[in-house]
This record gives C-alpha cells, structure tokens and sequence, in this order.
C-alpha cells in the first residue's frame, strides 16, 4: 500500500489539523493533562534523595515520553546527550529513547518488507530473525545475513508514523508559541520557525529513500578521512520504508566504561568526533544533525590519539550555507582577538540580532560573558558555561535562534553533551579550536587568507605578534609531543607567501616595518625568531617522522 509522504507544509498541514477537530481537541488535551501531571510529579519528587523514588520517576518520565510519541521522543533524545542538564539516574532511563524502544509487533515488519522490496523476508535474505536488535523513534533495526554470506542492518519504519508526527508537529507548534513567553529564553517569535526547521528534518527523516541518498552523499565527503566509516548501501534491499546497509561492529559511544573494558580509549573517540564534526560544518557545509551515542559507534583499528569513528542513521541531515560557514569563522576569530563590535555584526550578519539592533549596547554584555574565555587556558573553556550566561543575555536582549541554526545547536549541543559523557572533563575547544587554527594557517582560498590577515594585523596593519605567537602555539606549544601538521602550515606559508594572494601579506608586512617614517625592525626580529623556533630543522623532522609513521 502506497503511503502518501509529502514535505513538511506549516500552512497546510494547520488546516488539515484544525478541519479535523476530533482528532486534534482530544489530542491537545491529552498532551496538556500528560505533561501538567508529568510536571507536577517532578515538583514534588525531583529533588527526593530516596534512590527509589528517583528510579520510579526517571521510568515514568521514560514511559510519558515513549507514550506520546515520535516527536517528543526526538526532543528527548536531545535531552538524553546531557549530563550538565540531567540528572544521572534520569540520564540512565533516557539513554533508552535512543535504540531500546518498545518494538512494534514483527509481523507488521515483515508485511511492511514484503510490500517495500516486493517479496517475504525470508526469500530476500539468507537468515532473518524473529526479533529486532535494536527500536528506535522512527524505526527497528534487525542483523540479517544476505545470500552472499555477509551480515547487514535492515531499518523498517513504524507503521502510521506520517500521520503521527505531521498532527503532533502542528500541535507542537501551537503549543510552544502558545507559552513561548514562560519559556526561560527569550527566543520570541523564532521558536514557532524553529518548530517548522524540526518538523521538515523529522519529515525528511522518515523518507528512507532520501535516508539512502545522504549516506552515499555523506560517505563520499569522508572517504578520504581513515578515521570515520560510513556503512555501505544495500540499494537492492532499500526503499522508502526500508532501508539496509552493512552491519557495524562496534561499540556505542554511551559510557565510558563500556570503552575501556573493550580496550578502547574515550578520548580518542571525543576528539574524531568533534574533528568530524567540525569538518562537517566548516569544510563540507552538510553535516549530521542527530549525533547521539545511538548513532555512533566505536570501532577496533584507531590509534590512542585518533579512534575510528562509525556513523549511522543519516534521516536528519542539514547544510550551512558558505556564506555562514566564513561568518562563523570570522566570529571565532572576533572572540580570539576580543573584538566585541566586529563579533556583534557577526551575529547581526547571521540573523541572532535584527539589522535595527543598537550593536554598542551588546557589546559590554559580550565582553562579560565571552572577555578572556580564550587567553587564559583554551583547555579551561566550556561551552556549558558560555550558553548559560548566553541565556541570561538572551533574556535581556533582543537575541533570537536563527530558524535554519536550529538543527545546527542542537547537532554541537548533542555533540558536547556525547563528549562530556564519556568524559566529564573534556573542554570542546581543546580540540576545536586547532582546528580552527590548522584552517587558518594551510586554508588558502581568498576568504580564509582574508579572515587570516584579520589575525595577523591589527587595523592599522601592523603585525601582531602575540596573536601569530598563540596561533602557532595553539598547534605545536606542546614540544614532547611530534607533531605532524608542522610541514603542511610550513608548505601552506610559503606558498601563500609566494603566491599571488599573499600580495596583501608582503605589503603589511613591508608596511609594519615603516613607523613614524622609520625603519623598525623590532617586531620583524621578534617574527623571524618565532618563525625559527617553531619550524627549526629538528622540528621539521620529526614532523616528517610523524607523517610517516601516522599518514593522515
């Protein structure tokens, strides 16, 4: 039986909601008497100290969120990535929303195959079992064996699941606008449009077939990467409701003791996640909006620094426009050199403050909240900190979340809420912010040249030292450790040095060395001494040692 999909439509899927009143008053009521009861359980028992107690609630707030559907359980699967927001024994249950679901009954699986791929389970595979291995919001996941002897992972969609979230998406909608204003964020307007980003990507989520496109897209982009693997598409065994790939065998990034008694190191994982995720966002521009430790999975073979990575479940995929991308690095380099206004008009440009916004009056808020985050110890910052503080500005100021930003906060949300878990120490910008550096120094299109000049000279063009000096110590101040990016950033500067673009460098530089219409070669001194500390021969070789031994 054909199933009618269509994309996400916030006009016309109102209407259809609304003409059909016996569906929709019955089912705003039962969220509303759901969640008030829900609410005022946790009022009076969440902050009990009986362990019973708090086992009881987090299996209830379990069952509410199971009960009501895919839609809730999407948002508490977010939820369930945050240690700083939730409580432990909760976060136990919540891990659960993830790929321990109740299954829907196997026969409607099978007859959901048969109608997809044409023929019964048991002719289309060599060995299919009679119970799922793993139940998700969307779907149910089963190890089949092929005919040719290899294992694979055949996802079949819940039944009913398009009516189900285009009613409760609508429902949603009107609800959070509805007391958006008690909402501890003042995200006004916006959180409506947020809504609608969430619904589209749900309604993409649970067309299979363009499942199957973002994998192939998603596993060309990281095929050069030895550190991420993307399973491979069984197109025979596919459809719009099914899809199969390769089966993984690893381990899923949910704890840290489950890593080590696999002999696999945590820290390893964090830092290919984050580096992956990181190049989704600044390099490809389409990245993995549902990064949860369902969807990802340890595998044997990495290195202690750099673990291989396993990526799955590609139904909630976003892009970024370039435009955003190079605004988003700019800002980053705004906060690293504290350039308040310049970091105000970062946000104007991306849509957090309306062009009318008075950018003076944001800047000292800035300054209190991000002012020396980065100078002190880059290992010290925490994004937990920052979005807290950035909450208490969003409140008093006319910030708003950007709707097509919504898939993005919610992916490096997720992201960090993974890595704390497995490590509660771990700080995002230990790992980012080389990155962003690397970029900076061996990126040599216009615009990242242009955003490193911005670093390099001040506004009056003079060379400032102390930021090339941090730039290059955030990659290589760690001298018992080779370092292999050594020779790239060497090889980038010389030919960016040499090259056409590097025009605009030789003349700031030519220009820092004339003040007061005389020749200074102090900074110039201070420059070369810098430059051959850092990329002195013996460096040099064991940046090649290190290239070799650990090719990237």
């Amino acid at each position: 039986m054909a199933i009618p999909y269509s994309e996400y439509s916030p006009k016309g899927d109102l209407i259809w909601l609304i003409l059909r009143p016996w569906i929709f008053i019955p089912r705003v009521l039962y969220i509303l008497l759901t969640l008030f009861f829900l609410f005022l359980r946790i009022l009076f028992q969440g902050n009990s100290k009986n362990k019973n107690v708090q086992k009881n609630l987090s299996k209830h707030l379990f069952d509410v969120i199971t009960d009501l559907g895919p839609c809730f359980i999407k948002l508490g699967q977010a939820l369930s990535t945050r240690p700083d927001l939730v409580r432990q024994d909760w976060l136990t249950e919540l891990t659960n929303l993830q790929d321990n679901l109740p299954p829907f009954p196997h026969i409607i699986a099978l007859k959901i195959i048969e109608e997809e791929l044409g023929a019964p389970a048991n002719e289309l595979f060599d060995e299919f079992p009679d119970t799922p291995l793993a139940s998700a919001s969307l779907g149910q996941v089963y190890k089949a064996k092929t005919k040719n002897n290899n294992y694979c992972a055949v996802k079949v969609q819940r039944p009913n699941l398009y009516f189900l979230i285009r009613r409760d998406i609508v429902i949603l909608k009107i609800l959070a606008t509805t007391f958006s204003s008690f909402l501890p964020l003042n995200i006004g307007v916006g959180i409506g449009e947020i809504i609608d980003e969430f619904g589209k990507a749900l309604f993409e989520e649970i067309d299979y077939e363009k499942e199957a496109k973002n994998a192939l897209k998603f596993a060309d982009l990281f095929k050069s990467n030895p550190n991420v693997f993307i399973p491979n598409l069984e197109k025979d065994f596919s459809s719009k409701r099914v899809i199969t790939t390769s089966w993984i065998d690893g381990v899923k990034l949910r704890d840290r003791e489950i890593l080590e008694k696999n002999n696999l190191v945590p820290a390893s994982f964090i830092k290919t996640c984050v580096i992956s995720g990181l190049q989704q966002l600044f390099e490809h521009g389409y990245f993995h909006a549902d990064p949860h430790p369902g969807n990802m999975f340890a595998l044997k073979g990495g290195s202690t620094d750099s673990g291989h990575l396993a990526y799955i479940d590609f139904g909630m995929m976003d892009t970024i426009t370039n435009s955003d991308r190079l605004t988003l690095i700019k800002a980053i380099v705004h906060i690293i050199n504290e350039q308040y206004l310049l970091l105000a008009k970062d946000f104007q440009k991306l849509g957090f403050l309306t062009k009318e916004q008075d950018l003076n009056q944001i800047v000292e808020p800035l300054k209190e909240i991000l002012g020396g985050s980065l100078n002190a110890n880059v290992g010290d910052f925490n994004l937990k900190n920052v979005t807290d503080k950035f909450s208490k500005l969003m409140y008093s100021y006319p910030f708003r979340v950007p709707s097509r930003f919504a898939l993005i906060i919610r992916a490096v949300v997720s992201q960090e809420g993974l890595a704390l878990r497995l490590d509660p120490e771990f700080k995002i910008l230990k790992v980012a912010y080389p990155y962003i550096a690397k970029k900076l120094l061996t990126d040599n299109s216009d615009e990242i040249v242009e955003i490193l000049l911005e670093v390099v000279f001040d506004n009056k063009g003079r060379i400032q030292i102390e930021k090339v000096e941090s730039l290059l110590n955030i990659l290589f101040k760690d001298s018992e450790t080779i370092n292999a990016d050594l020779i790239p950033v060497a090889n980038a500067g010389i030919k960016l040095f040499v090259s056409k673009k590097g025009s605009e460098v030789r003349k700031n530089l030519l220009l820092s060395l004339i003040k007061d219409d005389k020749l200074e070669l102090k900074d110039a001194k201070k420059l070369l001494s810098l430059i051959r500390e850092t990329f002195s021969p013996l460096n040099i070789a064991k940046s090649a040692v290190q290239s070799i031994i650990s090719p990237a």
